[in-house]
């Protein structure tokens, strides 16, 4: 599908983006890939790894200031929707500010989207916009309300919009595998709480998850990755064995457990292989057999969570991860 394509990136100079670019460059070898993001010293820094590939472009921009965007859509087949402001104390200290990028960044780009006859977009979201309880997962519960309406005024270029679920990323910047790898020779590691899980992805997952939803949807759709769970316990013990753990308590806004579908949205979720698929409750559109395909109907009051979840990572495989990964943990 994405062959000689153009797809545009939004927020495409954070760890998704970085990611994402190489591997659909060798994997599909399109037209061009857009990167779009208002950081220019992030632009600038990526730009110096694809200074001799003309197919990766930049464009410096941002998705709340929407003519920009009709500007940086012409002539885009696909879009990926990874631009947001998402490190929760930050969006509780600056709520006005999350609003605009999460929610009317997403309207706008919803509108030119459509306007510009893009074929199918594909919105990042998160494991926080199941049951939210801090702001960046209530406004991107509205994100994702948003990108499924949206299929209901695709208008005539038949523009397609669908979402893909998960939570932290293992090693990108910020999370806590890079975090206990900087203060491990400390010897002391922080735990939130000794009974807190998470689930555990990597970036690769989440570019193959993008690309299943761009060649499965119809539209509306929330696409949510079987992925495995650990408990921060464990991960502290395979960054530093021997370490003493304080505990610290958790922090406002932060959940006990992920949670990346909740029981009200069991009657409209789907069970594949490798992934559910949460369809949209409008429309009658959760019982159309194009959107269900081969699906199995989970069972009544059926959570996805981190806890409850069914398949774990062992420590040797964490180990190992690291290891393979190391250079680049915490870089992106």
């Amino acid at each position: 599908m994405l062959e000689n394509s153009t797809i545009l990136v939004t927020g495409g100079t954070g760890s998704f983006g970085h990611a994402f670019v190489p591997m659909t460059l060798a994997h599909y070898s399109p037209k061009k890939i857009i990167i779009l993001s208002r950081d220019e010293m992030k632009q600038w820094e990526m730009a110096k790894l694809y200074s001799d590939d003309k197919r990766v472009r930049f464009f410096i921009g941002d998705v709340r200031d929407r003519e920009r965007l009709y500007r940086a859509l012409t002539g885009v087949d696909y879009v990926v929707h990874a631009a947001a402001t998402k490190i929760v104390p930050t969006a509780e200290y600056n709520p006005f500010e999350c609003v605009k990028t999460n929610v009317m960044g997403a309207m706008n780009l919803i509108d030119a989207c459509i306007d510009m006859g893009v074929k199918r977009v594909v919105a990042l979201s998160t494991d926080k916009a199941s049951s939210p309880i801090n702001l960046y997962g209530a406004t991107k519960l509205a994100s994702d309300k948003l990108f499924v309406a949206s299929n209901s005024y695709g208008g005539e270029h038949g523009t397609r919009f669908a979402v893909v679920r998960y939570g932290n990323v293992m090693g990108s910047r910020g999370s806590v595998i890079p975090f206990f790898l900087s203060i491990r020779d400390s010897g002391v590691l922080p735990i939130t709480d000794p009974r807190m899980t998470r689930f555990m992805i990597s970036l690769e997952q989440g570019v193959e998850l993008v690309w299943h939803a761009l060649d499965d949807m119809e539209g509306g759709e929330i696409y949510v990755k079987k992925i495995p769970s650990m408990t921060i316990t464990e991960i502290a013990e395979v960054v530093a064995p021997g370490a003493r753990q304080d505990l610290v308590g958790i922090r406002p806004g932060e959940k006990l457990h992920e949670q990346m579908i909740g029981a009200e949205d069991a009657p409209h979720t789907y069970e594949y292989p490798e992934h559910f698929k949460i369809l949209p409750a409008i429309h009658n559109w959760s019982a159309t057999p194009v959107r269900i395909k081969d699906g199995i109907k989970v069972s009544e009051g059926f959570t996805y969570a981190s806890d409850t979840n069914p398949q774990w990572m062992s420590r040797s495989d964490l180990a190992a991860w690291i290891e393979v990964n190391r250079a680049k943990i915490g870089a992106i």
